[in-house]
């Protein structure tokens, strides 16, 4: 038996290109964020090892790489601070102020 994921669109999106639709769907799904059990991991075309967490819609399955930029702009996420924005809009969603030491990951983000 087929799964109905299986015909998706496949999406590994960055959170330079992450927009408001996409981290309302992260954060409706994962309401008090995700964690290690939702962090999938797999090597990209450059061998580099992703950890992204999942988020399907009816038409594409989206990857969204995992960064502390994330996890802050999710639980800070308010709906108010993007309605002047189309949903598919990547300049939409900031970094937040966050201590860059924090996460050196990150640093490759920018």
């Amino acid at each position: 038996m087929k799964n109905r994921n299986d015909n998706l669109k496949r999406v590994i999106v960055d959170f330079k290109k992450l927009t408001p639709e996409i981290l309302a769907l992260l954060v409706e799904k994962y309401p008090d964020g995700y964690d290690d059990d939702h962090i999938i991991s797999f090597r990209n075309q450059h061998n580099e090892l992703i950890e992204a967490v999942e988020v399907v819609t009816e038409d594409t399955k989206y990857l969204v790489k995992v960064s502390t930029k994330l996890e802050v702009t999710m639980e800070n996420y308010d709906v108010d601070d993007y309605e002047d924005f189309d949903d598919d809009d990547p300049e939409a969603v900031q970094p937040p102020n966050i201590d860059e030491s924090a996460d050196s990951e990150d640093d490759n983000d920018d």
